[in-house]
């Protein structure tokens, strides 16, 4: 027997027109790329996204079409998410830190009709559009007056194309499984790979990230994401924000300190979300200037581990609730959130840090399990580490026109590529990247634990750690460390850091001291890089002890083994 409720297809549109009717008055706020802050209201950019609809459609833009975009947090950018999805077309947000060959291979993949992009980017787009004959207009994103003087083939100025229409439109009715944005891998492996997701998995994510123990959203917030829109939709605010009815901050091209923290005080900024080493510049300013925050209290930290140091600074310095999480592209990408239960309550301070410290517990739609390297499934006891699964209702189930063929494992669980704990509690703890984690004797060692300690010395600004092959032990720890302006650590004074802070046999054999680290286009650390660039390097002629060696057999568990 079927229930006797309506079915409203949950679709990407629906949500900007709930902004209009509910929030219509409430701002959107942008730095723009020509130099001013641009101010309007959820009605003005639902209006706004009708025209450029309209003007999509007058350019024959069919259903299931790509449109591309190269651009930073603005209102254009995300008038292009609701037009491009609203018409039945699929947005195609493309990095453009990747690099040229990367561009060019994902915008012929994605087979995008048209190309919109930011005026700092027209350097990149001369550059790319030769390599891009299927391309058939490359969209500037401004106004006549600024009109690039770019040789571009059939350009055209994205308020010339809103300026011959009006908003005369209503969105179609859309299947909520069809296709509505595409974001592409990294690519740190092979070829970037397409995630496709669905109009039902956007809105889905977009109403469970709302929730007090994930973004905590409402009509009163006032979000601004420094993770850009070419990151994961930078993770789901740009539908999320209008869905809830908060004040939207974007903040364009500048992402440095001083910048970001204007805009934080200016518009009376409350919720965040960026990857730790944006978070690492905001800090320095902040510091450097004996600044606090007046209104901001939340944020949501991800992309990779966030040091433990890095979330005391902004919670007990700054005042600023962190929140781990945890997520990738292919789910969406926000799937697991850090905040305490009530009994929590009752537990030592020590204790609550270290729970915060977690990538947190899945959200609602969501599952997860650990898996051994047989694919037997592992208990849930927070000590033993596995392969991390997950499957629910925006994670994918592969990948755009069928690279790297059947992904899923048994019983459609995704394998994401990461090692973790989880506790009885469903806390989920990265421990390493398959890829990276550091396998010595035998015996598996966390990189990001050891990073963690690295990065809480007070000369330290970064750090990353990476296995190198050793002659005796398979692999051993190198420590790559980005000291302090002015600091004259060495070697020794920061392997000591490491004694009582973790097992003998785990602390690095060696330390490299850099100017800085090479990071992803995301802005994750690039141990690819580091790997590559350290793959000669010669350990120091003592390194572990007979009685540390010892260590390794004796206080390691042995399904911890590789």
């Amino acid at each position: 027997m079927d229930g006797l409720m309506m079915r409203i297809p949950l679709s990407v549109p629906e949500l900007i027109r709930h902004a209009d009717r509910c929030h219509g008055d409430t701002e959107v706020v942008s730095r723009t790329i020509e130099g001013p802050i641009h101010r309007y209201t959820y009605r003005e950019a639902h209006r706004r996204a009708r025209r450029l609809a309209r003007a999509l459609l007058r350019r024959k833009v069919g259903r299931g079409e790509r449109i591309g975009t190269l651009a930073w947090n603005g209102y254009r950018h995300f008038e292009l998410y609701y037009s491009v999805s609203g018409i039945g077309a699929v947005v195609h947000t493309i990095n453009p830190r990747l690099f040229a060959d990367q561009l060019a291979y994902i915008v012929n993949h994605a087979d995008d009709q048209l190309v919109f992009f930011d005026l700092s980017f027209t350097t990149l787009v001369e550059k790319l559009a030769p390599r891009c004959p299927g391309v058939a207009a490359w969209v500037a994103m401004t106004d006549a007056a600024h009109r690039p003087a770019a040789t571009l083939p059939n350009l055209v100025c994205y308020e010339d194309l809103l300026a011959a229409e009006d908003d005369d439109y209503e969105w179609p009715d859309l299947d909520e499984t069809s296709a509505c944005a595409l974001c592409y891998t990294s690519g740190t492996t092979g070829n970037p790979r397409g995630v496709l997701y669905s109009h039902r998995s956007t809105v889905l994510h977009a109403l469970t990230t709302c929730l007090p123990d994930v973004l905590n959203l409402g009509a009163q917030s006032v979000v601004l994401p420094i993770v850009p829109m070419f990151h994961v939709n930078a993770w789901g605010l740009p539908y999320a924000a209008p869905l809830v009815g908060a004040k939207l901050v974007l903040p364009g091209a500048a992402l440095d300190g001083k910048s970001l923290y204007a805009l934080f005080e200016d518009e009376g900024v409350t919720h965040s979300a960026g990857v730790p080493t944006v978070w690492l510049g905001m800090i320095d300013y902040l510091k450097a200037n004996g600044l606090r925050f007046s209104t901001f209290r939340e944020t949501i930290i991800g992309g990779s581990a966030c040091p433990p140091a890095m979330m005391r600074t902004l919670r007990e310095d700054f005042g600023v609730d962190v929140k781990h999480g945890w997520g990738m592209t292919e789910t969406s990408p926000i799937a697991t959130a850090g905040v305490l239960k009530r009994k929590h309550a009752k537990v030592a301070e020590v204790d609550r840090t270290a729970i915060r410290e977690k990538q947190g517990r899945p959200l609602f739609g969501v599952e997860m399990k650990i898996v051994d390297a047989d694919g037997r499934e592992l208990p849930h006891d927070g000590t033993r580490p596995g392969n991390v699964l997950v499957r629910g209702s925006w994670v994918a189930t592969g990948y755009f026109r069928g690279e790297g063929g059947d992904v899923l494992a048994s019983g459609g669980w995704f394998p994401t590529g990461d090692v973790g704990t989880v506790d009885p509690d469903q806390y989920l703890q990265i421990t390493d990247r398959s890829k990276d984690v550091i396998k010595s004797g035998g015996e598996w060692i966390s990189s990001i634990e050891l990073e963690n300690i690295a990065f809480s010395h007070p000369e330290v600004t970064e750090a990353a750690v990476i296995g190198l092959p050793h002659p005796k032990w398979d692999e051993r720890p190198l420590l790559i460390a980005v000291r302090k302006a002015g600091s004259t650590l060495d070697r020794n004074a920061l392997l000591a850091w490491f004694d009582g802070r973790t097992a003998r046999w785990w602390i690095p054999d060696d330390v490299v001291f850099v100017d800085e680290l090479p990071h992803t286009a995301t802005g994750k650390l690039s141990k690819r890089t580091l790997r590559e660039r350290f793959r000669d390097h010669r350990w120091p002629a003592s390194t572990r002890t007979a009685e540390e060696a010892a260590d390794a057999r004796a206080d390691q568990p042995r399904d911890m083994r590789a």
